[in-house]
């Protein structure tokens, strides 16, 4: 039996809402897909499909990361709006990091040298660390999203982060739902 996994960072509870209201000013562009608020979280790395027999030794390697890391408990300020790929181009629309994204940066790398010796794919583009906040599905809402991602700079707020998780995630027909598979704290 295969997993879909990825590890995060998840974002707490007290964030849900303040996302939850900045979506609500995209609401009026049309094509996008909101993310759940309630799930919000920066993915440190994807992983894909995982036989559950390999599980352990992911997890001793994820445990290892953050060893090799070295990273006590740190605060992030989440803030500032971008997308992915580009502005003339956009997939994705997300929440941005204005404080702890060399922390999660240091995160991602040693996750990312753990994980690739293990046979999984490396990013193929700069890690950016960032919440998404919706995927835009067709361009109807493309001068709007444009519009607020360029005048916008909104911060949402804190967070403490003091672990990462592996987290599965389980597409359904009202999107996917994340659960967590393991913790691993900081030091």
């Amino acid at each position: 039996m295969s997993k879909r996994l990825f590890v995060s960072v998840d974002l707490p509870d007290a964030l849900a809402d303040p996302v939850a209201d900045l979506q609500d000013e995209f609401a009026d562009a049309s094509g996008l897909t909101f993310t759940d608020p309630e799930q919000a979280h920066v993915t440190m790395t994807f992983l894909g499909g995982l036989d559950e027999d390999r599980l352990p030794a992911l997890e001793r390697e994820l445990a290892a990361a953050v060893e090799d890391a070295g990273i006590d408990p740190f605060t992030v300020r989440y803030g500032g709006l971008g997308v992915f790929p580009s502005l003339d181009y956009i997939s994705v629309v997300w929440l941005g990091v204005e404080d702890g994204g060399e922390e999660l940066t240091r995160l991602h790398e040693a996750i990312e040298e753990r994980t690739t010796a293990m046979g999984f794919d490396a990013e193929e583009h700069d890690f950016t660390p960032h919440v998404t906040l919706a995927r835009m599905e067709h361009a109807g809402g493309k001068e709007l999203v444009q519009e607020l991602v360029q005048e916008r700079e909104p911060t949402i707020g804190e967070a403490r982060v003091d672990e990462i998780r592996l987290t599965e995630s389980s597409l359904t027909d009202e999107g996917p739902v994340y659960s967590t598979v393991e913790s691993f704290p900081l030091e």
